[in-house]
């Protein structure tokens, strides 16, 4: 239990920030389940439809400080590489 007036502000805002977090990174998580459900599922049509939006989804989740910019850069470019190499065939 916290002590002093700052500290119960500092819970208070620790709270909203953890769920906005939270929120952030299960729709991060989401969109790159549906685009491997999509690689998975052959269904290359709706795989390249879902790509820049998932890359959108994931280049915001960096802004936000939800992923780091490398971990971003590297789900980016294997993402793309799954992509093109479904489409390819």
């Amino acid at each position: 239990m916290p002590n002093h007036k700052s500290a119960e502000k500092r819970v208070r805002q620790s709270e909203r920030r953890r769920v906005v977090n939270r929120q952030n990174r299960t729709k991060l998580r989401t969109s790159i389940k549906t685009l491997r459900k999509a690689l998975s599922g052959k269904d290359t049509k709706e795989a390249g439809v879902l790509l820049p939006t998932t890359i959108s989804e994931i280049d915001k989740a960096v802004q936000k400080g939800v992923l780091h910019r490398n971990a971003a850069a590297r789900h980016k470019s294997r993402l793309t590489a799954r992509v093109n190499q479904a489409t390819a065939k």
